[in-house]
């Protein structure tokens, strides 16, 4: 797959599919209530979503092992355009929940290939970069969605939102088979290991090739082996890097879904805000990301050292926080948001580019999988947790929660970039 060629069809992509979620995040609890369903069977129905989610990741990685990134991308893309025109037709609950379910085990999906297409076709001099560039236009979705359909809720039935999401899903299909699934550098150094230098001619050897990413396949033997023997470049074991990076974005994920479950009740509750400039915070944050992802990429790729971006992005999240702790002021409140959009790109950019440094091309796409969908479990966790604190404390201590997952989550790299910096000493 050659990756600059196909960049701006991923970028196209992740804008459309982040845009429809964005444009019906808001608009799914009305349109669902429309029906008259109980309190407790939305609750099931929203919750189903994150279930999807967690379950989608390991699947999806397998997915695109067995089939490539192309028909992956397309296989996520057409599911998720089923739900959304599902949703726009539906009147009863077993099938709300039922395409909500499909809807997330989609949704991580999507994210599960994309990344792991960047992490398989770039290197270590530009992963960073194209990462960047994806957040990027999942951050202009992001701020589109929102204002789209809030339009749309105001002049047209809340079905009309779903309808033009199915269409921005279809679209999002065109642009998937628009990639090329292999190009010339590939199919070059595919010819050694499918039998040109055993004396085949190119042609050979071009025919005995196979499709991207199905050719992953590792023995019994090795892949036990690697999960207990240290890589040469970390000084962690396979085991021991997942667990590490699970664990890094379980925090993170854990952390955002407290900030976007709870942010809107602390601004009205304890700043005294309106909705309009509770939505006005988010659309800066959105802002925020979708300019500095591309630099924050670029930085990630120059430095040599992402897990220390990663750090300083979730510290720079840990200060918005902060900020909202500390002042109602909306300028004040603002600037905070823009720190934090800044540290959300940092974060996402550096976290999967070094991913992609760290894990092997055979075993990449498993891991990111497997992060993704063990991240999902916190998106559902941490909300529930912090009901229990506002339950029995107050929306302050909600957050001060939020700051204790952030710290953990800089603890943790830190830890780890302690031994990958241990390792490459000792290597010297």
């Amino acid at each position: 797959m050659d990756i600059r060629r196909n960049l701006p069809l991923l970028m196209i992509i992740c804008f459309l599919s982040q845009m429809g979620g964005f444009m019906i995040l808001p608009l799914f609890p009305l349109f669902i209530e429309e029906f008259g369903l109980s309190g407790w069977t939305m609750g099931v129905i929203f919750a189903l979503f994150y279930v999807g989610k967690v379950i989608g990741g390991v699947p999806a990685a397998a997915l695109y092992r067995k089939i490539g990134g192309k028909r992956a991308l397309i296989a996520m893309l057409l599911l998720l355009a089923v739900c959304m025109g599902g949703f726009a037709v539906s009147s009863a609950a077993l099938l709300f929940g039922l395409l909500r379910l499909l809807q997330g085990f989609a949704s991580t999906g999507l994210t599960v290939v994309v990344r792991s297409i960047i992490g398989d076709e770039g290197n270590v001099d530009n992963r960073g970069l194209f990462n960047g560039y994806i957040s990027s236009s999942e951050g202009g979705g992001m701020v589109l969605g929102p204002v789209i359909s809030g339009w749309l809720s105001l002049h047209w039935p809340l079905s009309v939102p779903f309808l033009l999401v199915t269409v921005c899903c279809l679209m999002a299909v065109v642009a998937a088979m628009g990639i090329k699934s292999a190009s010339k550098a590939y199919h070059a150094s595919e010819s050694e290991v499918n039998g040109q230098t055993s004396g085949e001619s190119p042609t050979d050897a071009k025919q005995t090739q196979t499709p991207m990413n199905t050719n992953y396949t590792v023995s019994p033997v090795n892949d036990t082996t690697s999960t207990t023997i240290p890589e040469p470049s970390t000084g962690l074991t396979r085991r021991q890097q997942l667990i590490g990076y699970g664990t890094v974005h379980f925090l993170e994920m854990s952390a955002y879904a407290v900030f976007l479950t709870y942010f809107a009740l602390y601004a009205a509750h304890i700043m005294h805000w309106d909705p309009f400039a509770t939505s006005l915070a988010f659309t800066v944050a959105g802002i925020s990301t979708l300019a500095a992802a591309p630099v924050a990429g670029y930085l990630s790729d120059r430095m040599g050292d992402r897990l220390l971006l990663c750090m300083f992005g979730m510290l720079m999240i840990g200060i918005e926080v902060v900020v909202f702790l500390s002042t109602s002021s909306y300028v004040w409140v603002y600037v905070g948001m823009l720190i934090g959009g800044v540290g959300g790109a940092c974060y996402m950019d550096s976290f999967f580019a070094h991913i992609g440094d760290h894990i092997p091309d055979e075993g990449r796409s498993s891991v990111i999988g497997k992060i993704v969908s063990a991240a999902e479990i916190g998106s559902i966790v941490s909300p529930l947790v912090a009901a229990l604190l506002v339950e029995y404390g107050s929306l302050y201590t909600v957050f001060v929660f939020n700051l204790l997952l952030i710290a953990a989550a800089i603890a943790v790299q830190a830890v780890m970039r302690s031994r990958y910096r241990s390792k490459r000493d000792s290597s010297a």
